[in-house]
């Protein structure tokens, strides 16, 4: 429960603060990874980077248990990234905008297979075009999303979603796959 951090009181503060910089120097340390102020990194969280493939996280983010993130991603400010989520950006990256809300188990995989059959699908290239979130987004539990789809700005994707196009801002989306149902201004 990361968000349960930033309320925290000022004694939990005295030995939380310290654990969660030891935990983030760890990553600075060892991977390509940047992280912005104020943010929560659960310890069971599993983040990969390499030169070329960077996690950037801005502040106040926070991510819980058992995700995992294989760069290039790019986190913008206040993303709050729940359990058991798994993000691997490709080639091309993620880049996740402001204030946007993860749920647990969400996938976001910003590349693909080749299929042809001449070869085992392990031993074909992969593709990569990225994928965009905008800011303050929502993406319900145990959603997917596929490599190349842009989801616009203050779009709500629901619970058990497989987007494979691009979403309009303000879009309400629902089903598999994906379709508007509604459009966020108007509730």
């Amino acid at each position: 429960m990361p968000w349960l951090y930033f309320n925290l009181k000022p004694k939990l503060l005295e030995w939380v603060t310290p654990w969660q910089l030891d935990i983030q120097t760890k990553l600075t340390q060892l991977e390509t990874i940047s992280i912005g102020q104020q943010c929560f990194i659960a310890p069971e969280a599993e983040l990969f980077a390499e030169p070329g493939r960077n996690i950037t996280i801005g502040d106040k983010c926070m991510i819980a248990a058992d995700v995992f993130m294989h760069g290039p991603i790019t986190l913008g400010d206040e993303v709050a990234i729940n359990h058991s989520c798994s993000l691997d950006g490709g080639q091309a990256g993620i880049h996740i905008g402001s204030q946007t809300r993860i749920a647990n188990n969400v996938t976001v995989y910003a590349f693909n297979h080749g299929m042809s059959p001449d070869s085992p699908i392990y031993q074909q290239p992969t593709s990569s075009k990225g994928i965009i979130i905008g800011q303050d987004v929502w993406i319900g539990a145990q959603a997917g999303l596929v490599d190349g789809i842009t989801i616009g700005d203050k779009a709500v994707i629901g619970m058990g979603c497989i987007v494979t196009k691009d979403v309009a801002a303000y879009a309400i989306m629902a089903g598999n796959p994906a379709k508007v149902i509604g459009d966020r201004r108007n509730k």
